[in-house]
């Protein structure tokens, strides 16, 4: 059995920055994610996305901001259960939860933070009657590595801030980048649309649009698409052929465990962002509310508030004073607290 203070579902940004913040608080906490490594859709989907709104960093690379993260927090001897499913809770008769991960794993914990991000899920993909076989074979729906494009033509489809974004980004490695829509207008940041039409107008970005890709070609990999376009059916060469509309998210067996669910997300109270379960709180992505903004840095705010929250239920009655890290440092931890144990590592790689 595995015992910490505060047990986090999902090990992405969110989770990790909740550790940081629970630390300050002597709080220890242990973290259960079904992917092998941790950092999440940032670490295991687009390492190598740059991210543009995170305070402090003009540009950092998603791969990048988790291992700031887990820099950050390490201090704190996080635990981890990796490349394990949180599959149940179990409330105890002392208010505690054990959760139980899909290989037997147990963990007990008084306080449970569902920091799952979108859930498990799957790329949509178009409706292309031959996809499949060239799935791995030139059609990805993930970019992990740009330099797998270095120098290569690369047809990409979608209009938001994903497909805008990789443009923008490959315009400067790929040998040739052409962007495809459906429609003129894109659902992406307005920015990131006046930047591809920069491109455009430069010759770095084939933007065709409106339109979409309805045929791949090739023997044993992708060597070229067909873009109907006013009913006009065009060939376009290429290496690579990358369909970017988004993840379909399931909460998967989280979704059964009695919490408050609005459109596959869990449903909070701003307050602190607690479930209408007392004791489980979510965070990030995985929650929504009246005027929610699925963005990294709303889920630093959430994690914060509910840390504090957090505190006081593990410490009924006693009063906790904030205090500015650049006052107290971090608030007296000198890293030898006898009392934590050292991280508990199960990971599945």
């Amino acid at each position: 059995m595995i015992k910490t203070d505060i047990l986090i579902i999902g090990a992405g940004p969110t989770g990790l920055f909740t550790v940081f913040e629970a630390g300050l608080l002597k709080l220890r906490c242990h973290l259960i994610d079904a992917l092998p490594i941790a950092g999440g859709q940032c670490s295991e989907i687009y390492p190598k996305k740059p991210i543009y709104d995170i305070p402090g960093f003009p540009e950092v690379l998603a791969g990048k901001l988790t291992d700031n993260l887990l820099e950050q927090g390490k201090q704190f001897e996080p635990g981890f259960t990796l490349g394990e499913r949180a599959e149940t809770i179990d409330k105890q008769e002392d208010g505690s939860f054990i959760v139980t991960t899909n290989k037997g794993t147990k963990h007990q914990a008084p306080i449970v933070a569902i920091a799952g991000g979108l859930g498990s899920f799957e790329p949509r993909k178009p409706l292309i009657e031959n996809i499949a076989f060239y799935e791995d074979k030139g059609v990805e729906y993930f970019i992990k590595d740009p330099e797998v494009y270095r120098d290569k033509k690369v047809v990409i489809s979608g209009g938001g801030d994903s497909a805008l974004d990789w443009a923008i980004f490959l315009a400067d490695v790929a040998s040739e980048v052409t962007l495809v829509h459906r429609r003129n207008e894109f659902r992406g940041a307005l920015d990131s649309v006046d930047t591809v039409q920069e491109l455009k107008l430069l010759g770095k970005i084939n933007l065709v649009t409106p339109a979409e890709v309805i045929k791949l070609h090739g023997d044993s990999k992708v060597e070229a698409v067909s873009v109907l376009k006013d009913g006009q059916e065009e060939r376009i060469e290429t290496d690579h052929f990358i369909p970017l509309f988004g993840l379909s998210p399931k909460l998967g067996p989280i979704g059964n465990w009695g919490l408050d669910i609005e459109k596959n997300a869990i449903k909070v109270d701003t307050f602190d962002y607690q479930t209408n379960i007392p004791g489980v709180f979510a965070i990030g992505d995985v929650n929504t509310y009246p005027g929610k903004l699925k963005l990294i840095l709303c889920g630093f705010h959430e994690a914060t508030l509910m840390c504090q929250s957090a505190y006081k239920i593990l410490n009924p009655g006693k009063k906790y004073v904030m205090k500015y890290t650049t006052v107290s440092g971090i608030n007296g931890f000198d890293g030898s607290r006898k009392e934590s144990p050292k991280a508990v590592v199960k990971a599945i790689v």
